[in-house]
C-alpha cells in the first residue's frame, strides 16, 4: 500500500472516530445502519426553525484536506462539530452522477443517473423544497453553476434527462421559491423555443435582476416579493477568474428568507464548481473553488451561531477524479494528482452544527440527508 492510501485511509479512520458512538453500528437485513441505544429527536430546543444544506459538489476528503492546508491549516467546515460519512451510490450504479445523489438527498429515493427529481420508474418525487413551500416555509438556493443544472434542478424540478435543461428551466415556475440565485439565464430569457420564461416570473410577482444590471453586492433588500437573480447568462466563471459572488449570495439569502416566513425557511447553498476542477483534473480550481465554498460556509455558521435556531448541514454529492495529495506536497505547495477524470464511489463526509445536528453523526445512506432533514424541519415546535 503506498503513502497516498495510508493518507487517504488516516484520514478517513479520523471521521469515523469522530463520529461514531462506541458500540458502532449494526446493519440490518434492509442494509440500513441501525445504532444501539439510538434515542428518538431531543426536545423543542433541539428542533431546528431553518435547515440550511450546502453542497460541495464533487467534494471528498482529499479536496477538503488540500483546502485546509493551502489555508494555513484551517477551515470553517472545521467548526461543525457533529462528523458522518454518507454512501453516494445512486440506484443503476455505483458511481452516481450528480443528478441521482442530488435527488437522493432532496427527495430520500435512489435512482438511476441522470434522473432529476425522478425514482427508478421515472415517477416525479416531491422534494424538500417543494414540501417547504407547499407548507409556508420560505425557500432558496444559490448555486455556482447555472439553475438548471443538476444538484439544483433536483430541488426543483423533475426530469428524466439532466441534460433537458430548456425543460427543467420550465418548472422552476410550478413551485413558490422565494429566491433563486445562480447563472443559467439564456434557458430562461432566450430559450429557442421563443417563451420568455422572465416575463413570467415577473407576472407571478417576482423582482428579476441580473449581473448585467446590479452587482449582487448592491442589491437593496426588499423581502415583499420573491426574487430571481441572474449571475451569468451561461455558466459562471471560476473563483479563480474573478467570480466572488458565493459568500455574499449566502448572507443575502440567509437574511432575505428570514424575513419572509415566521415559520422557517428551507436554503440549499450548493458550491458547484469543485466538481469541474475534478473532471479537469486540475488540482488548483478544486483548491480555490474548495476555499471559495468554505467561506461561504463560514459566514452561514455565523448567522446561525447568533440565532441559535438553523441546523446547517455540509456535505456532498460525490468526490470527483479521485483526487489525493501527493509525497512531494509542502505546506506551501501542495502536488495534487487523480486517478480519474470522472467520479468516484467513495463515502463523502457530512458535518453538522446546530438544532438537530447530532442525528448527522454516523454513517448512512446519501437518502438519509433528505429523511433527518424534512424530520427536523417538519417537527412539530411549542414556541
Amino acid at each position: 500500500m503506498n503513502k497516498q492510501a495510508y493518507f487517504l485511509l488516516g484520514s478517513l479512520a479520523i471521521l469515523l472516530f469522530m463520529s461514531c458512538p462506541p458500540s458502532g453500528p449494526s446493519v440490518g437485513a434492509s442494509g440500513s445502519a441501525a445504532v444501539a441505544g439510538e434515542r428518538p429527536f431531543p426536545p423543542d430546543q433541539n428542533i431546528p426553525k431553518n435547515v440550511i444544506l450546502l453542497i460541495g459538489d464533487g467534494m471528498g476528503i482529499a479536496q477538503i484536506t488540500a483546502a485546509m492546508i493551502r489555508n494555513d491549516n484551517k477551515l470553517n467546515m472545521e467548526r461543525l462539530p457533529v462528523v458522518g460519512l454518507q454512501k453516494t451510490y445512486s440506484a443503476d450504479d455505483l458511481i452516481t452522477d450528480s443528478a441521482a445523489g442530488a435527488t437522493a438527498m432532496s427527495a430520500g429515493v435512489k435512482t438511476y443517473n441522470a434522473a432529476i427529481g425522478m425514482s427508478v420508474d421515472s415517477t416525479p418525487v416531491r422534494t424538500i423544497l417543494e414540501e417547504a413551500a407547499r407548507k409556508g416555509y420560505a425557500t432558496g438556493m444559490v448555486v455556482t453553476s447555472t439553475l438548471v443544472h443538476a444538484t439544483p434542478a433536483s430541488f426543483i424540478a423533475h426530469n428524466k434527462d439532466r441534460y433537458n435543461y430548456d425543460e427543467i428551466a420550465l418548472d422552476f415556475l410550478k413551485t413558490d421559491v422565494d429566491l433563486l440565485i445562480g447563472g443559467g439565464l439564456k434557458y430562461f430569457g432566450m430559450r429557442p423555443d421563443g417563451i420568455d420564461l422572465v416575463a413570467r416570473f415577473k407576472e407571478k410577482g417576482y423582482r428579476v435582476s441580473s449581473f448585467s444590471e446590479e452587482d449582487i453586492a448592491d442589491i437593496s433588500m426588499d423581502t415583499q416579493r420573491p426574487f430571481l437573480y441572474f449571475t451569468a447568462v451561461d455558466d459562471p466563471t471560476t473563483r479563480a477568474r474573478g467570480r466572488n459572488y458565493l459568500a455574499p449570495a449566502s448572507v443575502y439569502a440567509y437574511s432575505f428568507l428570514k424575513q419572509r416566513s415566521e415559520k422557517g425557511f428551507f436554503l440549499m447553498i450548493e458550491g458547484s464548481q469543485i466538481d469541474w476542477g475534478g473532471h479537469a483534473n486540475n488540482s488548483e480550481t478544486v483548491i480555490t473553488e474548495t476555499l471559495d465554498f468554505d467561506e461561504a460556509v463560514g459566514f452561514v455558521l455565523d448567522f446561525a451561531r447568533k440565532d441559535k435556531e438553523t441546523l446547517v448541514i455540509v456535505t456532498s454529492d460525490h468526490e470527483t477524479g479521485g483526487y489525493a495529495i501527493h509525497l512531494e506536497s509542502r505546506p506551501d505547495s501542495i502536488v495534487g494528482g487523480f486517478t480519474h477524470d470522472w467520479h468516484t464511489g467513495e463515502m463523502v463526509p457530512v458535518f453538522a452544527y446546530g438544532p438537530g445536528a447530532e442525528n448527522f453523526a454516523g454513517i448512512y445512506e446519501n437518502t438519509a440527508i433528505y429523511e433527518k432533514m424534512r424530520k427536523l424541519l417538519f417537527a412539530k415546535r411549542r414556541d
